[in-house]
Protein backbone atom coordinates (compact mmCIF):
# COMPACT_ATOMS: atom_id res chain seq x y z
CA UNK A 1 0.00 0.00 0.00
CA UNK A 2 1.33 3.14 -1.03
CA UNK A 3 2.69 5.43 1.75
CA UNK A 4 0.05 8.39 2.50
CA UNK A 5 1.03 11.55 4.16
CA UNK A 6 -0.75 14.42 6.08
CA UNK A 7 0.03 17.83 7.75
CA UNK A 8 -1.73 21.38 7.95
CA UNK A 9 -0.14 24.69 9.13
CA UNK A 10 -1.98 27.89 9.98
CA UNK A 11 -2.25 31.22 8.42
CA UNK A 12 -0.90 34.32 10.22
CA UNK A 13 -1.93 38.10 11.24
CA UNK A 14 0.89 39.83 10.85
CA UNK A 15 0.89 41.43 14.89
CA UNK A 16 3.47 43.73 15.29
CA UNK A 17 6.36 45.37 13.55
CA UNK A 18 4.88 45.01 10.05
CA UNK A 19 7.62 45.27 7.36
CA UNK A 20 10.34 44.95 9.59
CA UNK A 21 11.28 41.10 9.11
CA UNK A 22 13.21 42.05 5.66
CA UNK A 23 15.40 44.52 7.69
CA UNK A 24 16.66 42.01 9.91
CA UNK A 25 14.07 43.29 12.91
CA UNK A 26 12.21 41.22 15.14
CA UNK A 27 8.26 40.58 14.10
CA UNK A 28 5.43 39.04 15.82
CA UNK A 29 3.24 36.74 14.38
CA UNK A 30 0.02 34.81 15.52
CA UNK A 31 -1.42 31.61 14.17
CA UNK A 32 -4.85 31.27 13.72
CA UNK A 33 -7.24 28.19 13.67
CA UNK A 34 -7.49 28.90 10.04
CA UNK A 35 -5.43 26.23 8.13
CA UNK A 36 -4.11 24.49 4.90
CA UNK A 37 -3.95 21.08 5.12
CA UNK A 38 -2.29 18.66 2.51
CA UNK A 39 -2.41 15.04 1.87
CA UNK A 40 -0.08 13.39 -0.12
CA UNK A 41 0.41 9.35 -1.60
CA UNK A 42 3.44 8.32 -3.09
CA UNK A 43 3.65 9.12 -7.38
CA UNK A 44 5.90 8.68 -10.29
CA UNK A 45 5.46 12.39 -11.40
CA UNK A 46 3.50 15.06 -9.51
CA UNK A 47 -0.03 15.84 -9.24
CA UNK A 48 -1.75 17.93 -6.36
CA UNK A 49 -5.20 19.81 -7.00
CA UNK A 50 -6.70 22.35 -5.01
CA UNK A 51 -10.04 21.57 -3.17
CA UNK A 52 -10.70 25.61 -3.16
CA UNK A 53 -9.57 26.55 -6.50
CA UNK A 54 -10.25 23.75 -8.37
CA UNK A 55 -6.45 24.53 -10.14
CA UNK A 56 -4.52 20.94 -10.98
CA UNK A 57 -1.16 20.88 -10.77
CA UNK A 58 0.78 17.89 -12.87
CA UNK A 59 4.15 17.74 -13.87
CA UNK A 60 7.47 15.63 -14.35
CA UNK A 61 10.01 17.98 -14.74
CA UNK A 62 10.18 21.63 -12.93
CA UNK A 63 9.41 24.27 -15.01
CA UNK A 64 8.67 27.62 -13.36
CA UNK A 65 7.13 30.39 -15.18
CA UNK A 66 5.66 32.84 -12.65
CA UNK A 67 3.31 32.47 -9.22
CA UNK A 68 0.61 30.64 -9.98
CA UNK A 69 -0.75 27.53 -7.98
CA UNK A 70 1.32 25.29 -9.97
CA UNK A 71 4.71 27.18 -9.88
CA UNK A 72 4.69 27.18 -5.84
CA UNK A 73 4.08 23.49 -5.76
CA UNK A 74 7.18 23.11 -8.17
CA UNK A 75 9.15 26.11 -5.85
CA UNK A 76 8.61 23.14 -3.17
CA UNK A 77 10.42 20.70 -4.85
CA UNK A 78 12.70 22.53 -6.46
CA UNK A 79 13.43 23.45 -1.92
CA UNK A 80 13.26 20.11 -0.90
CA UNK A 81 15.82 18.97 -4.06
CA UNK A 82 18.49 21.81 -2.96
CA UNK A 83 17.76 20.43 0.62
CA UNK A 84 18.75 16.54 -0.52
CA UNK A 85 15.26 15.18 -0.08
CA UNK A 86 14.23 12.71 -2.31
CA UNK A 87 10.79 13.69 -3.09
CA UNK A 88 10.20 11.21 -6.41
CA UNK A 89 6.65 11.91 -7.10
CA UNK A 90 3.83 12.53 -4.97
CA UNK A 91 -0.52 12.63 -6.10
CA UNK A 92 -2.51 14.93 -3.49
CA UNK A 93 -4.75 17.02 -2.53
CA UNK A 94 -4.82 20.51 -0.89
CA UNK A 95 -7.71 22.30 1.16
CA UNK A 96 -7.46 25.52 2.61
CA UNK A 97 -9.02 27.65 4.84
CA UNK A 98 -6.78 30.61 4.84
CA UNK A 99 -8.45 33.46 2.02
CA UNK A 100 -6.08 33.90 -0.37
CA UNK A 101 -4.20 37.69 -0.48
CA UNK A 102 -6.11 39.08 2.43
CA UNK A 103 -3.01 39.50 4.27
CA UNK A 104 -3.12 36.10 6.43
CA UNK A 105 0.15 34.60 4.82
CA UNK A 106 -2.33 32.09 2.57
CA UNK A 107 0.83 30.99 0.27
CA UNK A 108 3.05 30.31 3.21
CA UNK A 109 0.99 27.77 4.93
CA UNK A 110 0.77 25.94 1.66
CA UNK A 111 4.26 25.98 1.56
CA UNK A 112 4.84 25.13 5.09
CA UNK A 113 1.86 22.30 4.73
CA UNK A 114 3.40 20.81 1.55
CA UNK A 115 7.25 20.79 2.27
CA UNK A 116 5.79 19.22 5.48
CA UNK A 117 3.86 16.27 4.14
CA UNK A 118 6.30 15.67 1.31
CA UNK A 119 9.35 15.22 3.87
CA UNK A 120 6.70 12.91 5.74
CA UNK A 121 6.38 11.15 2.64
CA UNK A 122 10.20 10.51 2.68
CA UNK A 123 9.44 9.27 6.12
CA UNK A 124 10.93 12.63 7.44
CA UNK A 125 8.95 14.33 9.99
CA UNK A 126 11.26 18.27 10.15
CA UNK A 127 11.09 20.07 13.08
CA UNK A 128 9.39 23.54 12.44
CA UNK A 129 12.77 25.54 11.81
CA UNK A 130 13.40 23.31 8.46
CA UNK A 131 9.95 23.70 6.99
CA UNK A 132 10.20 27.56 7.81
CA UNK A 133 13.14 27.46 6.39
CA UNK A 134 12.60 25.62 3.19
CA UNK A 135 9.26 27.22 2.58
CA UNK A 136 11.62 30.80 2.70
CA UNK A 137 13.31 29.84 0.31
CA UNK A 138 11.08 28.06 -1.96
CA UNK A 139 9.16 31.84 -1.99
CA UNK A 140 11.92 34.18 -1.68
CA UNK A 141 14.73 32.42 -3.20
CA UNK A 142 12.99 30.36 -6.13
CA UNK A 143 9.77 32.41 -6.80
CA UNK A 144 11.42 35.40 -6.06
CA UNK A 145 8.80 37.39 -3.88
CA UNK A 146 10.86 39.69 -1.82
CA UNK A 147 9.01 38.73 1.54
CA UNK A 148 11.10 38.46 4.68
CA UNK A 149 11.02 35.21 7.35
CA UNK A 150 7.81 36.51 9.13
CA UNK A 151 4.90 34.60 7.31
CA UNK A 152 6.75 30.84 7.45
CA UNK A 153 8.37 31.00 10.21
CA UNK A 154 4.79 32.44 11.83
CA UNK A 155 2.99 29.35 9.86
CA UNK A 156 5.56 26.51 10.81
CA UNK A 157 6.02 27.71 14.66
CA UNK A 158 2.26 28.65 15.02
CA UNK A 159 1.27 30.34 18.34
CA UNK A 160 2.46 33.87 19.51
CA UNK A 161 6.09 34.13 18.15
CA UNK A 162 8.42 36.89 18.00
CA UNK A 163 10.75 36.23 15.57
CA UNK A 164 14.28 37.17 15.37
CA UNK A 165 15.15 37.24 11.12
CA UNK A 166 18.33 37.29 10.82
CA UNK A 167 20.17 33.50 10.63
CA UNK A 168 20.35 31.74 12.72
CA UNK A 169 17.23 32.36 12.92
CA UNK A 170 15.61 32.65 16.68
CA UNK A 171 11.85 31.72 17.43
CA UNK A 172 10.52 32.78 21.06
CA UNK A 173 6.95 32.03 21.74
CA UNK A 174 4.70 33.91 24.31
CA UNK A 175 1.18 34.01 25.97
CA UNK A 176 -1.33 36.49 24.96
CA UNK A 177 -3.61 36.94 28.18
CA UNK A 178 -6.99 36.35 26.92
CA UNK A 179 -8.44 38.40 24.61
CA UNK A 180 -9.31 37.19 21.16
CA UNK A 181 -8.38 38.66 17.66
CA UNK A 182 -11.18 39.77 15.09
CA UNK A 183 -10.40 39.76 11.48
CA UNK A 184 -11.44 41.93 8.79
CA UNK A 185 -11.31 41.75 5.34
CA UNK A 186 -11.70 44.85 3.27
CA UNK A 187 -12.38 42.78 0.48
CA UNK A 188 -9.41 44.25 -1.41
CA UNK A 189 -6.58 42.13 -2.99
CA UNK A 190 -2.75 43.12 -2.58
CA UNK A 191 0.30 41.90 -3.74
CA UNK A 192 3.36 41.83 -1.65
CA UNK A 193 5.58 41.30 -4.90
CA UNK A 194 4.00 44.69 -6.20
CA UNK A 195 4.51 46.33 -2.32
CA UNK A 196 7.59 45.57 -1.08
CA UNK A 197 10.60 46.29 -4.24
CA UNK A 198 9.20 49.64 -4.10
CA UNK A 199 10.05 50.42 0.04
CA UNK A 200 12.89 48.45 -0.32
CA UNK A 201 14.32 50.24 -2.89
CA UNK A 202 13.73 52.97 -1.01
CA UNK A 203 15.35 51.79 2.22
CA UNK A 204 18.20 51.28 0.31
CA UNK A 205 18.81 54.42 -0.91
CA UNK A 206 18.39 55.99 2.67
CA UNK A 207 21.06 53.32 3.50
CA UNK A 208 23.42 54.33 1.15
CA UNK A 209 23.23 58.18 2.20
CA UNK A 210 23.23 56.99 6.03
CA UNK A 211 26.36 54.99 5.53
CA UNK A 212 28.23 57.35 3.59
CA UNK A 213 27.31 60.02 6.09
CA UNK A 214 27.62 57.95 9.28
CA UNK A 215 30.81 55.95 8.10
CA UNK A 216 28.59 52.86 8.80
CA UNK A 217 29.37 49.43 7.04
CA UNK A 218 26.65 47.13 5.71
CA UNK A 219 25.62 44.99 3.13
CA UNK A 220 21.83 47.31 3.43
CA UNK A 221 19.13 47.66 4.47
CA UNK A 222 18.71 43.72 5.63
CA UNK A 223 21.69 44.51 7.53
CA UNK A 224 21.63 48.00 8.39
CA UNK A 225 22.43 48.67 12.08
CA UNK A 226 19.14 50.48 13.05
CA UNK A 227 20.08 51.21 16.56
CA UNK A 228 22.71 53.29 15.71
CA UNK A 229 20.77 55.91 14.44
CA UNK A 230 19.12 56.47 18.14
CA UNK A 231 21.32 59.19 18.61
CA UNK A 232 21.66 60.49 15.01
CA UNK A 233 18.01 61.66 14.37
CA UNK A 234 19.78 64.71 12.83
CA UNK A 235 21.10 62.61 9.95
CA UNK A 236 17.81 61.13 9.79
CA UNK A 237 15.91 64.41 9.15
CA UNK A 238 17.96 65.62 6.46
CA UNK A 239 17.05 62.92 4.22
CA UNK A 240 14.89 63.64 1.45
CA UNK A 241 11.07 62.81 1.11
CA UNK A 242 10.13 59.99 1.18
CA UNK A 243 13.33 58.41 2.26
CA UNK A 244 13.05 59.91 5.62
CA UNK A 245 9.58 58.55 6.30
CA UNK A 246 10.95 55.16 5.35
CA UNK A 247 13.55 55.40 7.61
CA UNK A 248 11.68 57.20 11.07
CA UNK A 249 8.67 54.24 10.20
CA UNK A 250 11.36 51.79 10.88
CA UNK A 251 12.70 53.68 13.99
CA UNK A 252 9.04 54.09 15.63
CA UNK A 253 8.13 51.08 14.60
CA UNK A 254 10.76 49.05 16.75
CA UNK A 255 9.93 51.42 19.72
CA UNK A 256 6.42 50.40 19.82
CA UNK A 257 6.70 46.56 19.37
CA UNK A 258 9.64 46.98 21.95
CA UNK A 259 6.58 48.77 24.27
CA UNK A 260 4.37 45.74 23.10
CA UNK A 261 6.56 42.99 24.21
CA UNK A 262 7.67 44.57 27.51
CA UNK A 263 3.72 44.27 28.05
CA UNK A 264 3.39 41.06 27.06
CA UNK A 265 6.68 39.89 29.14
CA UNK A 266 5.35 40.99 31.96
CA UNK A 267 3.40 38.40 34.47
CA UNK A 268 2.97 40.81 37.19
CA UNK A 269 0.45 43.67 35.42
CA UNK A 270 -3.14 43.52 35.30
CA UNK A 271 -4.60 41.62 32.17
CA UNK A 272 -6.66 44.59 31.15
CA UNK A 273 -3.53 46.77 31.30
CA UNK A 274 -1.71 44.19 29.21
CA UNK A 275 -4.58 44.60 26.75
CA UNK A 276 -5.04 48.00 26.36
CA UNK A 277 -1.64 48.74 26.23
CA UNK A 278 -1.07 46.08 23.42
CA UNK A 279 -4.29 48.00 21.60
CA UNK A 280 -2.52 51.64 21.84
CA UNK A 281 0.32 50.24 20.10
CA UNK A 282 -0.77 48.14 17.95
CA UNK A 283 -3.42 51.62 16.60
CA UNK A 284 -0.07 53.68 16.96
CA UNK A 285 1.50 50.48 14.33
CA UNK A 286 -1.55 51.21 11.95
CA UNK A 287 -0.83 55.33 11.82
CA UNK A 288 2.91 54.49 11.09
CA UNK A 289 2.04 52.16 8.19
CA UNK A 290 -0.10 54.87 6.70
CA UNK A 291 1.29 57.98 6.96
CA UNK A 292 5.05 57.29 7.21
CA UNK A 293 5.20 53.95 5.22
CA UNK A 294 2.38 54.57 2.84
CA UNK A 295 0.97 51.59 2.31
CA UNK A 296 -2.14 51.45 4.02
CA UNK A 297 -5.82 52.63 2.02
CA UNK A 298 -8.84 54.52 2.71
CA UNK A 299 -10.71 51.14 3.11
CA UNK A 300 -8.51 49.84 5.81
CA UNK A 301 -8.24 53.21 7.81
CA UNK A 302 -12.01 52.95 7.93
CA UNK A 303 -11.72 49.43 9.40
CA UNK A 304 -9.16 50.38 11.91
CA UNK A 305 -11.30 53.42 13.22
CA UNK A 306 -14.54 51.54 13.46
CA UNK A 307 -13.53 48.87 15.36
CA UNK A 308 -11.60 51.25 18.14
CA UNK A 309 -14.89 53.23 18.05
CA UNK A 310 -16.70 50.17 18.08
CA UNK A 311 -14.93 48.70 21.42
CA UNK A 312 -11.70 47.09 20.26
CA UNK A 313 -8.43 47.63 22.08
CA UNK A 314 -6.70 48.49 18.96
CA UNK A 315 -6.33 47.76 15.46
CA UNK A 316 -4.27 47.49 12.11
CA UNK A 317 -3.18 46.02 8.97
CA UNK A 318 -2.22 42.78 8.39
CA UNK A 319 0.49 42.27 5.54
CA UNK A 320 2.22 44.02 3.08
CA UNK A 321 -1.24 46.61 2.69
CA UNK A 322 -3.04 48.64 0.11
CA UNK A 323 -5.66 45.76 0.73
CA UNK A 324 -6.17 42.44 2.79
CA UNK A 325 -7.13 42.43 5.87
CA UNK A 326 -7.84 44.64 9.60
CA UNK A 327 -6.77 42.66 12.94
CA UNK A 328 -8.46 43.78 15.94
CA UNK A 329 -7.87 42.75 19.19
CA UNK A 330 -11.11 42.59 21.54
CA UNK A 331 -11.70 41.34 25.15
CA UNK A 332 -13.89 38.05 24.54
CA UNK A 333 -15.71 36.66 21.44
CA UNK A 334 -18.99 38.12 22.02
CA UNK A 335 -17.38 41.44 22.14
CA UNK A 336 -15.44 40.71 19.02
CA UNK A 337 -18.94 40.11 17.55
CA UNK A 338 -20.45 42.59 18.40
CA UNK A 339 -17.61 44.89 16.94
CA UNK A 340 -17.62 43.37 13.55
CA UNK A 341 -21.08 43.70 12.90
CA UNK A 342 -20.67 47.48 13.67
CA UNK A 343 -17.77 47.53 10.93
CA UNK A 344 -18.42 47.78 7.27
CA UNK A 345 -15.94 44.86 6.56
CA UNK A 346 -16.42 42.61 3.46
CA UNK A 347 -16.59 39.51 5.88
CA UNK A 348 -15.20 38.89 9.36
CA UNK A 349 -14.34 36.04 11.94
CA UNK A 350 -13.14 35.84 15.45
CA UNK A 351 -10.47 33.41 15.58
CA UNK A 352 -8.24 31.65 18.07
CA UNK A 353 -4.70 31.00 18.54
CA UNK A 354 -3.33 28.22 16.87
CA UNK A 355 -0.57 25.31 16.79
CA UNK A 356 1.77 25.52 13.89
CA UNK A 357 3.04 22.48 11.38
CA UNK A 358 0.73 19.53 12.19
CA UNK A 359 1.05 16.13 10.92
CA UNK A 360 -1.92 14.02 10.65
CA UNK A 361 -5.32 14.62 10.28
Amino acid sequence: MALVAKASAPGRLDFLNTHQDYKGLPVVSVAVNMRTFVTLQEGDYYQIESFNTGERCVFSQVNITGRAFCDYVKAAVVALERAGVPVKGFRGVLNSQVPIGAGMASSAAMLVALIGAAMKLTRREADPSQVAELAYIAEREILGVPCGRLDQYGSAYGRVAVIHPTPPVRVEQLDLPHGVFLVLDSGIRHSTAEIHPRRQAELQAAVDILKAELGIKSGGYWDFPWAALADRRDAVERLPSPLRERVLFTIEMQKSTERALALLRNKDLPVEEVLRGVGREMSLQHRLLSELYDVSHPRLDRLVEEAVEAGAYGAKLSGAGLGGVVIALARDRKTAEAIARKTSAERWWVVEIDEGLRYGD
